[in-house]
């Protein structure tokens, strides 16, 4: 890709497209940075234009004696509860070049460097917003009297999980999890396991992939105190829209704004089937 020379030339049309190239990957970038973009709810209809998304959720069939239907003359009602989601969250990266700085670093070198940020920064919002809803929306679990042992402790949630029934939920599958675990609580599971004869686990290397059957990972995006939220798959929405890239003149200066904008929601579709670990 030739170099720009000049920060003026983001103004022309050459300018233009090396910027959206450069903020074309960021999207992409933020995917496979934020954990929790694998865990979201992406059923959602609606115009995110509006402001709004919403996500529906149906209680289980009830079967019923044969005939039943014929003599009522009618079906069983579908009984669907909607789960609006606001986008309500307005942000911005708005930052400004110096000209020398483009002269000592070049105009495609300082935006891959400033795009790139952009992506760390937006997955880290992102990732926060999304677990920080599953702390507020979810139920904060109590291990069993006497369940002390971290193994034991994540093992007893799982399980609560799994054998959870009401009017939408009849168990969960341990593959529907997720298990997104502080530094330290996951440091402790994997040590547990590197103590376990015929883990399956490698111990030369820091992932352990899933812990009894339920995908587990960490983060450093937990709320503060929590040891670990353990989560159906689509438990919550978080709909993203961004405006990739835009540049402009800062008045009475050489200096240039380099800017992208971007607006998200976030809220939990199913609350019960999100646990959250918080030690007394």
């Amino acid at each position: 890709m030739a170099r720009l020379d000049s920060l003026s030339a983001l103004l022309d049309p050459s300018g233009k497209m090396l910027l959206a190239e450069m903020y074309d990957g960021v999207i992409e970038n933020v995917q496979k940075m934020a954990i929790s973009v694998g865990m979201k709810n992406t059923d959602l209809s609606g115009d995110p234009q509006a402001g709004t998304v919403e996500a529906k959720r149906f209680e289980n069939a009830t079967s019923k004696t044969y005939g039943t239907a014929r003599t009522a003359g009618k079906g069983d009602g579908i009984t669907g509860k909607p789960v609006t989601i606001s986008i309500d969250q307005n942000k911005e990266f708005v930052e400004e070049i110096a000209e020398k700085d483009v002269k000592l670093i070049g105009v495609d070198g300082l935006l891959a460097k400033r795009s790139a940020n952009h992506a760390l920064r937006m997955a880290a919002e992102l990732d926060t917003a999304f677990f920080a809803e599953g702390k507020t929306s979810g139920t904060a679990f109590t291990p069993a009297s006497g369940t002390t042992a971290a193994q034991d402790i994540l093992e007893e949630a799982i399980v609560t999980l799994e054998t959870l029934k009401n009017s939408y939920i009849d168990g969960i599958n341990r593959d529907m999890m997720k298990v997104v675990m502080d530094a330290t609580y996951y440091s402790s599971i994997r040590k547990y396991l590197d103590t376990v004869s015929n883990s399956n686990v490698n111990t030369a290397v820091e992932e352990f992939i899933a812990f009894h059957g339920v995908p587990a990972y960490s983060s450093n995006r937990l709320p503060s105190g929590t040891k670990f939220e353990l989560m159906m798959n689509s438990s919550i929405a978080q709909p993203v829209m961004s405006s990739p890239y835009a540049a402009e003149r800062i008045p009475l200066s050489e200096d240039m704004a380099v800017e992208m904008f971007f607006y998200y929601g976030t809220k939990a579709v199913t609350p019960e089937t999100i646990l959250t670990y918080t030690p007394a």
